[in-house]
């Protein structure tokens, strides 16, 4: 057991370097940019890249503005994707997996789910959580109808 009134060790005096012949070489106020080679640049960092015109659209900002300005018209509504995939691969995943509890006939509409909710993980208008539902309830549907499939060859190989 130690006392702790011993006292510590004095530290090793710091030691510090002169700089580089690189940093010697700068002058102060000139810092040197990263990829930048001794001699220079030989060539830009990136390509030109192309500057377009910006077009302003919209109201004049010294005019008042009125509200039937800003309203979108009916003919200039946007079409909204009503159609959903999810709720579908969802209710076929469901399907078939009480369908695989039983027989193994069921694989084809496992199969059709799954790749539904494929469909529908890959379209940004569907619901997530709903299609990972039904990818993983699908995928599980199949796995157990494959697995009445494999037994149903079993047993009839046992019968010839």
């Amino acid at each position: 057991m130690s006392d702790s009134t011993e006292p510590t060790p004095p530290l090793p005096p710091t030691r510090l370097d002169s700089p580089s012949g690189e940093v010697e070489g700068h002058p102060a106020g000139a810092a040197r940019l990263p990829g930048a080679r001794r001699d220079g640049y030989t060539k830009l960092p990136t390509g030109p890249v192309g500057i377009e015109p910006v077009v302003v659209s919209g109201p004049v900002a010294d005019a008042p503005a009125s509200d039937e300005e800003w309203a979108p018209s009916v003919t200039e509504m946007i079409p909204v994707d009503d159609a959903r995939l999810a709720p579908w691969a969802l209710l076929a995943a469901i399907v078939a997996l009480g369908t695989s509890f039983f027989v193994g006939w069921g694989i084809p509409v496992a199969i059709v789910a799954v790749i539904a909710a494929i469909m529908s993980l890959r379209r940004p208008v569907e619901s997530r959580a709903m299609g990972r539902w039904a990818l993983v309830l699908g995928l599980c549907a199949t796995v157990y109808s494959l697995g009445w499939l494999v037994w149903a060859g079993m047993q009839f190989e046992r019968l010839g």
